[in-house]
């Protein structure tokens, strides 16, 4: 068992067939997998042993799949990270996961550099793309087998966002890679003449499961080094694209994009969204107006990126974010650990071949979030008498207003449905009688207009007077992650400033 193996099935198979396409270059599963072998006999001849990290920080190239594909080979350690990643950000990676190699491209070389600069134990750095690094590729064994492993061997280190704390580096075994992958194959039926788009970080768990699932499948991928409206718009008419994964944010900035109306998107088939709640209004706007099918999941770092997905075959739901995922269990706990019975409101907890085994270096972290074999997501939400699962808010993001709860999300659907509100996210801010009050912070779609006393409005018409926004604060862009996520932390930052926020009159 190697998940490399998913990669040189794929290239058996495929042989000089197309298998990726990436800025105007296509490129064959063999060629692709012969420059994997030689990185793979070069990082051997460094002395990359078993069990070793390897740092992988690219923006989306080819590169990327061939680092994950040699790194695995050689029964070694990836480490993904997102090229966005400050000098201390990247530092802090290199001190907890101690890398013998870092892979990274030439315009962050000098990041790397610097945030490696001291260590007791600085990683070999290579630089894809330059001269030395084809030198050292041609210099390397070209024939180099993959080392069997067993499920429980590590084959990844993915260290999370930090979107609620110090980021984390999760632990993910060849078993739990595989399982991901499995599971997919029994819900999504894709064709080996379906056609990808690969926008998302390929550094991200999202983007990586999407890379092993081209591999599994066997279909074309085409890549974007990075996500823009322009370049999926382009790449969907010039490839006729019929599958792709994104987050919610960029199908809101799609959506509102001034060439969207005149764009070719009839190929498009189905849409994978994940990695934050998608707004009911944005889902069904997408869908009505592309005509693709949108299949929300929802799963975290922990669970390999997915463990509840729409089924093709079944019914969706509104505001449901789809069934467990075959062979991954997924229930609901109150603060006892005890299961709660369907609808009732408590966190949503994990068991499954795809789910971590904890996090690198912090048994502390890792008793706190696996309890008697149950990954604690840390997210509230509940489940139907079907199964179906409802994410309702983080635990942390949860707002209460005077002793009622109030989740964001319920906010953020209303505000959505405006005809102006192109994005939008609700915080708590601390008040010292209510204890916290609700604020909106919204993006508005291109040429319209809103106030604050107008989006006061429309929500005391749909919603409770205690979840109505007390403070809606209007923004050219909301904070995100490297995968668009849109960041809550930062903006209770913002917040610190409260004359930057319009207050609408009170009711």
């Amino acid at each position: 068992m190697n998940v490399a193996e998913l990669f040189a099935r794929n290239a058996e198979r495929a042989g000089d067939r197309v298998t990726l396409v990436y800025e105007g270059v296509a490129y064959r599963a063999g060629q692709l997998r012969e420059t994997a072998d030689k990185l793979a006999g070069g990082m051997r001849g460094l002395g990359v042993d078993v069990d070793d990290r390897v740092a992988v920080m690219m923006p989306n190239s080819p590169e990327v799949p061939q680092s994950y594909d040699a790194v695995a080979r050689i029964g070694a350690v990836s480490v993904p990270m997102l090229f966005l990643l400050a000098p201390e950000e990247i530092r802090h990676v290199c001190i907890d996961a101690t890398p013998k190699v870092f892979l990274t491209s030439p315009e962050f070389a000098a990041n790397v550099e610097q945030a490696i600069a001291g260590l007791d134990t600085p990683p070999h750095v290579l630089v894809v793309g330059t001269p030395q690094y084809e030198a050292f590729l041609s210099d390397a064994d070209p024939h180099t087998e993959i080392l069997d492993r067993v499920a429980e061997d590590l084959a990844v280190v993915s260290f999370t966002g930090g979107t609620t704390g110090r980021s984390k580096g999760v632990m993910l075994t060849h078993g739990n890679l595989l399982a991901e992958i499995a599971m997919i194959r029994q819900i999504l039926d894709y064709s080996p003449d379906a056609v990808s788009l690969g926008v998302l970080p390929l550094a991200h768990l999202f983007g990586l499961a999407s890379v092993l699932s081209s591999q599994e499948y066997g279909f074309r991928s085409v890549l974007l080094r990075w996500f823009t409206p322009e370049g999926f718009l382009r790449a969907v008419e010039e490839h006729r694209i019929t599958t792709t994964a994104m987050v919610p944010t960029m199908l809101s900035l799609l959506l509102n994009h001034p060439d969207f109306e005149g764009s070719d998107l009839s190929s498009l088939e189905t849409v994978v969204v994940g990695a934050a709640p998608l707004p009911i209004e944005l889902a069904n706007e997408w869908e009505r107006r592309t005509g693709s099918t949108i299949l929300q999941g929802y799963g975290m770092t922990e669970t390999t990126a997915g463990a509840v997905i729409d089924r093709p075959d079944r019914e969706k739901r509104p505001g449901s974010c789809g069934l467990a995922y075959p062979g991954c269990e997924v229930v609901v706990m109150d603060d006892d650990n005890q299961v709660l019975p369907p609808g009732e409101a408590g966190e949503i907890c994990f068991r499954g071949a795809n789910v971590t085994t904890g996090y690198w270096n912090n048994p502390e972290a890792t008793a706190t979030a696996i309890i008697d074999g149950w990954l604690h997501s840390g997210d509230i939400g509940h489940m139907d008498s079907d199964g179906y699962v409802y994410v309702t808010e983080r635990k942390k993001d949860l707002i209460i207003r005077g002793g009622l709860n109030i989740y964001p999300r319920d906010v953020e659907e209303v505000l959505y449905a405006h005809p102006a509100v192109a994005e939008a996210a609700v915080v708590g801010r601390p008040d010292p009688d209510l204890g916290e009050i609700v604020v909106a912070c919204v993006v508005l779609r291109p040429g319209a207009t809103a106030d604050a006393e107008e989006l006061h409005s429309w929500c005391v018409e749909r919603l409770a007077k205690y979840k109505t926004p007390a403070e809606v604060l209007f923004l050219n862009a909301l904070p995100k992650c490297g995968i668009g996520k849109i960041l809550k932390g930062d903006l209770r930052e913002l917040l610190t400033a409260p004359a930057t926020a319009q207050v609408p009159p009170a009711s």
